[in-house]
């Protein structure tokens, strides 16, 4: 089903702020495996950091008026990003996790009606460069059946349906528990990986 998305980011769009930043942390928190994997193997990055935004982002939608300075916050963000110098796939996957963050925070310090968009395209984006990696050279149009048909896209898709009908609910601070545990995902990344994978 080509045409879901179009209703999906319509849905979206509608839903209020607080609801939309919710999405975007959820998903932001399924990325983040991603960024940790990244750190791991290149020596590159500051997790910690990223989750410690991530983190603040959380209590800010749990207490919204909570006194944090997001302005700042986004600062150190930036400096997280892999070197400009490294176009590995990898550091590609670790950047999605930084600009999503990135775009959740700028949705705090002020009007940002597309971010909510960019992080969802940001995500299956990151999903599809996946399959496109492992699934080696097909032509445009086999490679687009393979990719739509790809059980990783169908969880992708899932995933965000999941939390999109998450956050179409009243937002508590109970729901928010149970919307970043579902972004957790068991700490498997939107890519199927998770560092527990390294370990072993």
């Amino acid at each position: 089903m080509v045409a879901k998305p179009q209703g999906f980011y319509q849905r979206l769009q509608l839903l209020p702020l607080p609801a939309q930043q919710a999405f975007m942390a959820a998903l932001c928190e399924r990325l983040l495996p991603n960024y940790a994997l990244y750190e791991q193997t290149s020596g590159y990055g500051d997790g910690h950091t990223v989750r410690t935004v991530l983190n603040l982002v959380w209590e800010r939608l749990s207490v919204p008026n909570a006194s944090i300075d997001f302005a700042r916050q986004a600062e150190k963000l930036a400096e997280c990003e892999p070197p400009e110098s490294d176009e590995s796939f990898g550091a590609r996957r670790a950047l999605d996790a930084v600009v999503s963050v990135s775009a959740l925070l700028d949705t705090l310090q002020g009007e940002s009606p597309e971010a909510v968009l960019d992080v969802s395209r940001t995500s299956r984006a990151g999903v599809r460069a996946f399959i496109e990696l492992t699934e080696g050279e097909e032509d445009a149009q086999t490679l687009a059946l393979v990719i739509r048909d790809h059980p990783l896209m169908a969880d992708e898709n899932d995933f965000q349906d999941a939390v999109l009908e998450a956050v179409s609910e009243p937002i508590s601070k109970t729901s928010l528990k149970e919307i970043r545990q579902l972004g957790r995902n068991n700490g498997i990344s939107n890519l199927g990986l998770s560092l527990n994978d390294e370990d072993e």
